[in-house]
């Protein structure tokens, strides 16, 4: 258990399953509650948040049973988007966080991602340290029966939560005038993106915003775009907001219906940053993933990208690292670092707004700042993911590169929250690219049929 708990973004998999069986929850949040024994005159206290997936209920009793069994006190939020969850850990100086989520992934998933007292994602060690002790449960300490954790809710996370954003929109700034289309996936912030927008002055169409526990993400939000671009065409508006379930990560609809991506995103605000002098480090952080034509169009402008492994946890890191304040992923995940601990889609999204009024022009403009390379992405169903390491497939992937050397690039990974292998080929010569995705795709699938026998 202690190598496979922990994914790119915290736990993940299926609920009521695996590592999401309340008897396992209950040890999670044991150990994490371990890593801040109770001592004398003094109590450590965990936000935990949720999205709108029916399994929450169930995970956050867990959660808060385990916790309060070693001495920790509970702040109950309700369902709140995960950048909120961060916000009101650091806010109400708690110890830790704990946001109950699988973001983007469908209802019948769920996670858990851990924050720490500064609204961080904890890092790998600490991710270690627990899933230890989730393997040993032994060295695990209860707490004495008058030491036992107290749980209580909070009813105005929300409105704390909805107040940091419309804090982070330029106050010089209103969307007064603007009709925006927002799609909340029917997830974590199907009540705060309407009432935010609506708040900044305007004209706010919310779609996906009715939760039944079980529509999460279904064929709406930040991953599957299209019924945005088809409501922002029939109420003719200036642009469209899609959040995913947990609202960490957002694409953007421009007045003509086109999707605007995480690197669009990355790229619009790097430009009003920049020329604001307010881009710190000459430059952002992107994974492998974001898009060549980005790291070209950065160039131009006499900037950096700085790439990272896959995960927005990574991509802080590197910001810390590097003195930077912007950075993400093509999928939408934006964090803006002087504004927030971790990726915000309301927040990315305003930044983005922001240049659409300030430059007074169209948001098809301000949203397409360069040409993406053409890039194929395919996700292979594997039961065992490490077969990516297996001589056959790294033989692939080795003579992929050289033949797409200078003209593009390969990637092959394994996913940290889903049973596939992702593969990425990216280059200017699109007989060339199917041709080696074909390649691969064949080579994982072929690989992983062998070792599901031998198993």
């Amino acid at each position: 258990m202690t190598d496979t708990l922990f994914g790119t973004d915290g736990v993940r998999g299926k609920a009521n399953a695996g590592n999401l069986r309340p008897d396992v929850v209950v040890r999670i949040a044991q150990a994490a509650g371990s890593l801040h024994p109770p001592s004398p005159g003094e109590r450590h206290s965990v936000v935990i948040g949720k999205d709108t997936r029916l399994s929450c209920y169930m995970i956050e009793n867990a959660l808060a049973a385990g916790f309060a069994s070693v001495g920790m006190d509970i702040v109950l939020t309700g369902p709140l988007p995960t950048p909120g969850v961060a916000m009101v850990t650091r806010s109400m100086r708690a110890d830790l966080g704990v946001m109950i989520s699988a973001s983007h992934n469908p209802f019948d998933d769920n996670g858990i991602k851990l924050f720490g007292p500064d609204g961080r994602k904890v890092n790998g060690d600490v991710e270690q340290r627990i899933a230890a002790l989730v393997a040993s449960p032994d060295q695990i300490t209860l707490a004495d029966a008058g030491r036992v954790g107290r749980a209580r809710r909070v009813e105005d996370a929300i409105g704390r939560y909805a107040e940091f954003v419309k804090a982070s929109f330029p106050r010089e700034l209103s969307l007064r005038g603007m009709r925006i289309v927002v799609d909340a996936a029917n997830g974590a912030a199907y009540k705060v993106a309407e009432s935010v927008l609506y708040e900044l002055g305007a004209d706010v169409i919310a779609i996906n915003v009715s939760p039944n526990g079980r529509n999460i993400n279904d064929t709406c939000g930040a991953v599957e775009p299209q019924a945005l671009s088809e409501a922002v065409s029939t109420y003719r508006a200036d642009i469209g907001l899609a959040l995913d379930g947990d609202a960490d990560r957002v694409m953007l609809v421009d007045e003509m219906g086109c999707v605007a991506d995480g690197d669009q995103l990355l790229a619009c605000i790097a430009r009003r940053w920049s020329a604001a002098d307010r881009l710190t480090g000459n430059g952002i952080a992107a994974t492998v993933m974001s898009n060549f034509g980005l790291e070209r169009w950065l160039g131009e402008q006499g900037l950096k990208l700085h790439r990272t492994q896959v995960g927005d946890r990574h991509v802080a890191e590197c910001m810390l690292a590097k003195g930077l304040n912007l950075g993400g992923e093509q999928s939408g995940h934006v964090l803006c670092g002087d504004i927030a601990t971790t990726g915000d889609g309301l927040i990315a999204g305003l930044q983005a707004i922001a240049a659409v009024i300030e430059t007074g022009r169209p948001a098809s403009e301000v949203l397409r700042l360069f040409e993406p390379v053409p890039q194929h992405l395919v996700a292979v169903q594997c039961r065992d993911r490490s077969i990516v390491q297996s001589e056959a497939v790294r033989t692939a992937v080795a003579e992929a590169e050289r033949a797409i050397s200078g003209k593009g690039r390969v990637l092959v990974r394994p996913s940290g929250t889903e049973p596939v292998v992702r593969v990425m080929v990216e280059g200017e010569a699109p007989a060339l690219v199917e041709s080696l995705m074909e390649t691969l795709t064949d080579v994982i699938a072929s690989e992983d049929r062998v070792t599901s026998k031998a198993a």
